[in-house]
């Protein structure tokens, strides 16, 4: 776009950081469910299907109403309006948590789950186009880098923040159905927040149309066997969520079997998780800004810094939590920095790199023991952090005006997240494989990833 959208990507950005909040907030649900209701972790995981299954039915439901009526759904109601009746919608899930709590009803959570992702759903299919076409093309991918960045500041807080009211000040597990009611004042939050934004929003500069993209005619749909680069991209966020999603998912009962840990003392290691994705999310933003190549190197080393420093201090908020436990993940942070810097602005090779280490991270968690293991499952989302700009960036750049219905088919895709994890849950309760070698269902998924990136890398030099 050829004006300065400045203020409209600072307000867009603030919808990825409820994304962040109320993902990250299901993985501290996850062990205080299965442990309240007796789950076993397949059921438990049951909390991330529905959530993450709800983006698919809003995409394919949003697409089918636009063939019903002839035209693009955001195309007909606008963009910035798509994100305003998200926000609205994700305000009714969060506010049945009210009830939920109340009569400590698991499927009412699980209701209040799926309309919540149904309102993502929306606003993700707006926002992530919105990003990168609100400034140059070739730093789309930094924006949605930075964009995510903020996503992940939600990640990062969500799990201590939840962890402190479910459990309550005495700061264990004992009393944790005593004090489900303790959820309400988060989630009331979080419903008038939502309700908050949209109405700055519908004040606020964000475009209610992508700019370079002529909109499609009643007739023209998007065929997405044409796009071998979107439908195997399709496959790429399925994998991508499904990884990032059953990792996390699934580390709070790797941390009971393998090492005895309550579900009490759980939040600051799946803080930690999602705090890598925001640490290497502010890696790869820098990107977006238009500063000198000196000062951007600066900042690529003190963004991820910060970023480490902030979940720090946020869990050193609870007294119980000694954090210099942490201090050698600098170490991965490390070789995140390095790969970001000889990636940067590439994210077919970036693609294939990160893939590459996160098949590594998961190798070391399998076959290691003490804290080296746990850091081999956390660092998992240092390069996940990156990847989804990445392949949502590839999939949709060759396609045009057809770019708000790709947009919505990769949406359709997170429900990965549901999948994977129900999957990788219901391999760790056989026996025979248990909870550290079913994440041999992340490899896979890395492993895809890799090969999409080295696929479109020969795509990108065959066009040249």
């Amino acid at each position: 776009m050829s004006k300065n959208y400045n203020s409209a990507l600072a307000m867009l950005v603030s919808v990825f950081f409820f994304w962040g909040f109320v993902a990250a907030g299901n993985t501290i649900l996850i062990p205080v469910f299965k442990k309240s209701l007796d789950l076993q972790q397949w059921q438990a995981q049951l909390i991330e299907f529905c959530f993450y299954v709800a983006y698919a039915v809003g995409a394919l439901g949003y697409y089918i109403i636009g063939r019903v009526r002839g035209k693009d759904v955001l195309n007909t109601i606008g963009y910035k309006n798509g994100l305003i009746y998200g926000l609205l919608i994700s305000a009714l899930g969060a506010f049945l948590f009210l009830p939920a709590a109340s009569y400590e009803s698991f499927p009412l959570m699980l209701t209040g789950l799926f309309i919540v992702g149904i309102g993502f759903s929306l606003q993700q299919t707006a926002a992530n186009p919105l990003a990168i076409s609100l400034g140059t093309k070739e730093t789309g991918s930094s924006r949605l880098s930075m964009a995510g960045g903020i996503n992940n500041v939600g990640t990062t807080i969500a799990p201590v923040i939840l962890s402190y009211a479910i459990f309550g000040s005495t700061g264990t597990a004992e009393n944790t159905v005593l004090s489900l009611e303790s959820v309400k004042i988060p989630y009331l939050i979080l419903c008038a927040a939502f309700i908050v934004v949209a109405f700055a929003i519908k004040f606020s500069k964000i475009p209610n149309q992508l700019g370079g993209d002529e909109d499609t005619s009643d007739t023209e749909r998007l065929r997405i066997t044409d796009y071998p680069s979107l439908w195997m991209g399709m496959i790429g966020i399925f994998v991508y969520v499904g990884v990032e999603v059953s990792t996390a998912a699934n580390l709070s009962e790797y941390l009971k079997i393998e090492y005895n840990k309550p579900e009490d003392a759980v939040a600051p290691f799946i803080s930690l998780f999602w705090g890598s994705l925001m640490i290497g999310r502010w890696a790869a933003s820098v990107g977006a800004f238009n500063v000198p190549k000196a000062t951007e190197n600066l900042l690529r080393i003190l963004g991820p810094l910060l970023a480490f420093g902030l979940f720090l201090a946020v869990n050193s908020l609870k007294e119980s939590t000694d954090v210099t436990i942490f201090f050698p993940y600098l170490i991965p942070i490390a070789i995140l920095l390095i790969g970001a810097h000889i990636t940067s602005n590439k994210p077919a090779k970036q693609l294939q790199l990160f893939g590459g280490l996160g098949i590594v991270s998961l190798l070391i968690g399998m076959f290691t023991s003490g804290m080296l293991s746990i850091f081999g499952f956390i660092s998992v989302g240092l390069f996940c952090s990156t990847l989804w700009p990445c392949v949502f960036d590839l999939a949709t750049s060759r396609l045009g005006k057809f770019k708000s219905q790709g947009s919505a088919f990769l949406i359709m895709m997170i429900m990965g997240g549901g999948f994977v994890s129900v999957f990788q849950g219901y391999l760790s309760d056989i026996p025979s494989i248990g909870i550290r070698n079913s994440y041999w269902v992340g490899v896979v998924c890395f492993a895809y990833l890799a090969y999409y990136g080295e696929y479109m890398m020969g795509q990108v030099k065959s066009e040249r």
